[in-house]
């Protein structure tokens, strides 16, 4: 084999698969207009209107997939990466495309800062108490 045959043959490990597939699976993008929402406890649940997304040519084996995860249950992103094998930004991306086309939606969590004050709770319950 020549050098340049070896040398194109060690970039690429057979274990680890192509290292071109999540960068087309986002077709070259690194982020999502939504991406500011989506951290990595954010929940997606799948729309109620949507039947059947698989029959959505536009729509990729991984849109599929991240539709009908969330249909079942509603998962986080983490959840969803973990569960498809995939990156994190290459799920923030997906997401995003699938929050556009109104497949799914994005539950939040609540900020710390909106949360209310640990005080104020045992304020409640002390006052319940006391009832």
């Amino acid at each position: 084999m020549s050098a340049d045959g070896e040398a194109r043959s060690h970039w690429f490990d057979d274990e680890a698969g192509p290292v071109v597939r999540p960068y087309a699976m986002t077709r070259g993008r690194t982020s999502h207009a939504a991406q500011h929402r989506l951290d990595l406890i954010a929940v997606v649940v799948t729309e109620p209107h949507v039947d059947d997304a698989e029959t959505d040519n536009a729509l990729s084996p991984e849109h599929v997939d991240i539709v009908e995860l969330c249909r079942q249950t509603p998962q986080s992103v983490a959840e969803l990466a973990a569960e498809l094998d995939l990156p994190i930004g290459v799920v923030r991306v997906l997401v995003g495309d699938l929050v556009d086309e109104e497949y799914v939606h994005v539950n939040r969590p609540v900020p710390p800062a909106e949360l209310p004050d640990e005080s104020i709770l045992r304020d409640v319950i002390n006052g319940l108490r006391a009832l």
